[in-house]
């Protein structure tokens, strides 16, 4: 049974997002890295990139497969977790914590905790009926 984190919001490529004081950390849900197995590499994008909601922002690499990652949110990538690149499985052990692969702030003017872009993720419970948990 997949891990699913009440903290976070989640879209149909099964990214999560997370609000994290003025940013808003995503990675792949517990699920997903499931589904891929082994992760051997992650490709991540550079520091000031700007995504739009459903960019390609990276790669992931399994053993089984290689896949897109997709920005469930828009806004401006101001950091990004260098430790996978070093050690992708991490994102295999703790997808919610040491598995993140980036930070994007929003743009100015909008709420960071009530903002659309949020709402138009599936909350947890919504999650769980989506992957059949």
């Amino acid at each position: 049974m997949s891990v699913i984190k009440d903290d976070c919001r989640y879209s149909e490529d099964h990214e999560w997002a997370r609000v994290e004081g003025t940013v808003i950390s995503i990675g792949i849900t517990d699920h997903a890295q499931g589904e891929l197995g082994d992760i051997v590499f992650v490709e991540l994008p550079e520091l000031g990139d700007v995504l739009e909601v459903g960019d390609t922002f990276g790669t992931i690499e399994a053993v089984k497969t290689v896949a897109d990652l997709y920005s469930p949110i828009a806004g401006e990538v101001v950091a990004i977790n260098e430790d996978l690149i070093d050690d992708a499985a991490n994102v295999n052990e703790d997808p919610y914590g040491k598995g993140w692969f980036i930070k994007i702030q929003i743009p100015d003017g909008e709420d960071i905790v009530d903002g659309s872009q949020l709402k138009d993720l599936m909350n947890p419970s919504e999650y769980k009926d989506f992957i059949g948990s």
